[in-house]
């Protein structure tokens, strides 16, 4: 991918989450690009990422889920009205609902591809559908309902990053 990730736009006091937060040293720091009409993020996960042995543990597909939803609303939000990612104020989404289905055990030690849609834009609320596909075949089904975070709340992570 050439494009700078959706995550990268992410002002400093948004980038610590552990399942995208550039800043996180210890997190997954997915990264989420435009791939049409979806979002897409190839992650691999590390062996330490385990179940059972030769399978994701299915806390980190959730996380997966989770984060690329939330960053694919954000991309979202900026693509409807037609802004730059890098626009003022800086559009952030939070999990309201994540919904994960596992279908099929997820192999560990290959690249999986998380590929997202957007579902539904409301008001502060966008729902994301998600898949996550390991070698071609569809592991996990899951939705995400991010809502913009509120302007005090953005307010107020300013003030206390500076």
């Amino acid at each position: 991918m050439h494009a700078k990730a959706f995550q990268d736009y992410y002002p400093d006091y948004f980038a610590l989450c552990y399942g995208c937060g550039r800043l996180n040293e210890h997190g997954l720091q997915i990264k989420s690009y435009w791939d049409g009409d979806e979002s897409v993020c190839i992650f691999e996960p590390r062996p330490y990422h385990i179940a059972v042995p030769g399978y994701v543990y299915g806390g980190l597909l959730a996380s997966l889920i989770d984060c690329h939803g939330t960053g694919s609303a954000a991309a979202a939000a900026y693509r409807m009205e037609n802004s730059a990612m890098e626009s003022a104020p800086p559009k952030r989404f939070l999990t309201a609902s994540l919904h994960v289905d596992y279908l099929k055990p997820t192999p560990l030690g290959i690249p999986l591809e998380v590929r997202g849609k957007v579902k539904e834009i409301r008001g502060r609320k966008i729902v994301i559908s998600e898949t996550i596909a390991a070698d071609g075949m569809v592991t996990v089904r899951g939705e995400v309902v991010a809502v913009e975070v509120p302007e005090k709340m953005v307010a107020a992570l300013i003030k206390n990053s500076g």
